[in-house]
């Protein structure tokens, strides 16, 4: 057996390598088609496959589902993730570090840009009911939170930001086709540094796709992925915008 840094997936026993996975190719069902998705399968390293399921979808295309072993094994000492480097805090505490460091309330805007409509992860980060047990940002009495729900353009969101004095702009992506949400966060991000320079408001973005470390590329302050909670993203404006206070 490998040792415990050395690990492989797990199907039906521990270490059988067994992993399952979908796809759809441009191809009409049947035959030819459930080879073509065991030839892919192959190549991308599942020997023995099977195809568990397969069926059309539109003229030319099918869906499959295969199962199979793989043989490579997984490092985990050679894992590399974007450790939180900072405290998460408690809704008291983020409560004082923004009455002792601004002695006024701290202003958070948020939105879904371009035609993304899909307002579930901003709701959940802003919305008093929250997410996995935890309140949203409006409930924080020192925060001035405003949501300004879907399809709000860059244009619009910069001159909100610049009206409003916004201490920090929070954008949830959710469509991702063609790499929308990487397009719609550079926009954001080039409109905010022409519009305001030095003086922009802190940029936080976050969405199912996203990868924490790719906030320098996209010219923002922080990205954060699926599965991200309120107490989170509030626990990093204040370490972003009262790093003090988040210390003490």
């Amino acid at each position: 057996m490998p040792d415990g840094s050395i690990v492989r997936p797990y199907g039906d026993t521990t270490g059988d390598g067994m992993v399952q996975t979908s796809f759809t190719l441009p191809v009409p069902a049947g035959p030819r088609a459930e080879g073509a998705a065991l030839q892919l399968a192959n190549k991308m390293g599942i020997e023995p496959a099977m195809v568990v399921h397969s069926h059309a979808i539109d003229a030319g295309y099918t869906f499959f589902v295969v199962y199979g072993s793989v043989k490579h094994l997984v490092d985990l000492d050679a894992v590399v993730v974007e450790e939180r480097a900072y405290p998460l805090l408690s809704s008291s505490e983020i409560n004082g570090a923004i009455r002792a460091g601004l002695n006024r309330k701290m202003v958070v805007l948020g939105a879904c840009i371009g035609t993304d409509a899909h307002t579930v992860g901003i709701d959940a980060i802003l919305n008093v009911k929250g997410f996995a047990g935890e309140k949203g940002l409006e409930y924080l009495r020192e925060m001035a939170v405003t949501n300004l729900g879907a399809q709000v353009t860059v244009p619009e969101l910069v001159t909100r930001a610049r009206t409003a004095r916004a201490d920090a702009v929070l954008v949830s992506q959710v469509v991702t086709q063609k790499d929308a949400h990487l397009r719609n966060t550079r926009e954001l991000a080039a409109a905010f540094r022409e519009a305001m320079g030095e003086s922009r408001p802190l940029l936080v973005v976050g969405g199912p796709r996203f990868e924490p470390a790719m906030a320098a590329e996209l010219g923002v302050d922080k990205v954060f992925g699926r599965g991200t909670t309120p107490g989170e993203v509030a626990s990093y404006l204040i370490s972003a915008l009262l790093p003090e206070a988040s210390s003490a």
